[in-house]
């Protein structure tokens, strides 16, 4: 359901290592190890968000310094070489019909179904800038995670999850829209809110800013900030423009940009109640064989979200320091630092430790909104082995 497009690098994982300092500034998880019947998913007790005083204070020294990071670093460094950089389920699963390449996720056609396996590449800029270890499982169960959660709030496509990479989901029309949802004014990508402020912008997507905003302010309320899905580059659209081109009709506009605002309130009261500031996010959604909008894709992932450390944002942000961050920003940061990412045709190898702890803060930001342990997989059977039969099994249960 990705936006579908090809790299302009081939996706990598790298092995250099280079001498680079770490800037400091819905479902359960299953054992699929063995073929087994596909079950339903398990439901996760509804969270309840509570006053702020029941936040959990959270510190970048839990990120940085906690014995749970000596305990997965070892599985991260070994699994460098070992990434998720391309699936090929159309030529070992029977009933798969064709295959499309999204920036993160390959897609398969099932018939009735999609069969998403999210992958381990690491996209930014519009491409492929490496392959981060265990990303894609991370991906896949936060995403399933949020989906059970937010149920109340709007209807997914999620049919099963029948193995740590991969979910199936009905078969919808997918509107060629991004919801992009801010609290804050930050970023530094070319559609970021920060940039185009900086620039003079004083009206973004049908949202007039008023002057004098300063980076990573909260706005006095969250926008919404829409763009078309482009093969190469999103493009930002205001709400008009997204009717009168008939991207959407008015009403399936305005019902999925209710729901985006509801999901992305709710996102920030869950953040809140464990310790992180959700800054901004995407949604993306899709019309059902029923007429019904429904939730797609991925949600308050790091990949499509920006999370900060919340106790100390209000003290960082008052010195004009730039917020305690575990989302994949500093990799932007780097690869802005050293080099031009829109332009360049080849860019650098991201440094090895760089790559293991964005893969690290990932595993991190799961334990922390979910409250479970991230189950590191079993290296015993080649990964596309194991998905190519948790796939066809799941496929057999659904005919």
């Amino acid at each position: 359901m990705s936006q579908c497009m090809n790299a302009l690098n081939p996706p990598k994982t790298p092995i250099k290592n280079t001498n680079f300092s770490i800037p400091t500034s819905n479902f359960p998880s299953f054992s699929y190890f063995e073929p087994k019947p596909i079950s339903k998913l398990k439901r996760y007790p509804r969270i309840c968000v509570m006053a702020t005083q029941n936040q959990q204070k959270l510190s970048l020294d839990s990120l940085i310094y906690s014995s749970r990071k000596d305990e997965v670093f070892g599985a991260i460094k070994g699994s460098l070489s070992n990434c998720l950089s391309e699936t090929n389920l159309h030529l070992t699963v029977p009933g798969l019909k064709s295959k499309t390449r999204g920036k993160v996720r390959d897609i398969y056609d099932g018939g009735d179904y999609l069969v998403l396996v999210t992958t381990d590449r690491q996209s930014a800029f519009d491409r492929i800038l490496a392959s981060i270890p265990f990303k894609g499982q991370v991906l896949n169960e936060t995403s399933l995670w949020w989906f059970d959660q937010t149920q109340h709030l709007t209807q997914n496509a999620v049919v099963s999850a029948p193995d740590k990479n991969v979910t199936i989901a009905k078969k919808c029309s997918v509107f060629p829209v991004e919801f992009v949802v801010r609290g804050y004014v930050t970023g530094s990508t070319d559609t970021s809110l920060w940039t185009v402020y900086k620039k003079g912008v004083r009206n973004y997507c049908g949202n007039a800013l008023p002057d004098g905003l300063v980076k990573n302010q909260k706005l006095a309320t969250n926008i919404l900030t829409p763009t078309t899905k482009a093969a190469d580059h999103d493009v930002p659209v205001t709400p008009s423009e997204i009717i009168e081109r008939g991207l959407m009709t008015r009403a399936d506009y305005d019902e999925a940009s209710r729901k985006a605002l509801k999901l992305f309130e709710y996102g920030q009261r869950v953040a809140l109640e464990h310790g992180l500031v959700l800054v901004d996010t995407k949604y993306e959604f899709g019309k059902g064989a029923d007429g019904s909008v429904l939730l797609i894709d991925e949600v308050h992932t790091p990949d499509s979200s920006r999370y900060w450390i919340g106790h100390s944002y209000e003290e960082r942000f008052q010195k004009g320091l730039e917020p305690e961050n575990i989302d994949k920003e500093f990799l932007r940061l780097w690869f802005k630092d050293h080099c031009n990412p829109y332009e360049d045709e080849v860019l650098p190898d991201a440094p090895e430790e760089l790559v293991c702890e964005l893969a690290w803060r990932y595993i991190f930001l799961y334990e922390t909104i979910t409250k479970s342990e991230f189950e590191l997989p079993s290296t015993k059977e080649p990964i596309h082995d194991r998905i190519s039969r948790n796939v066809e099994l799941a496929l057999s249960s659904l005919i």
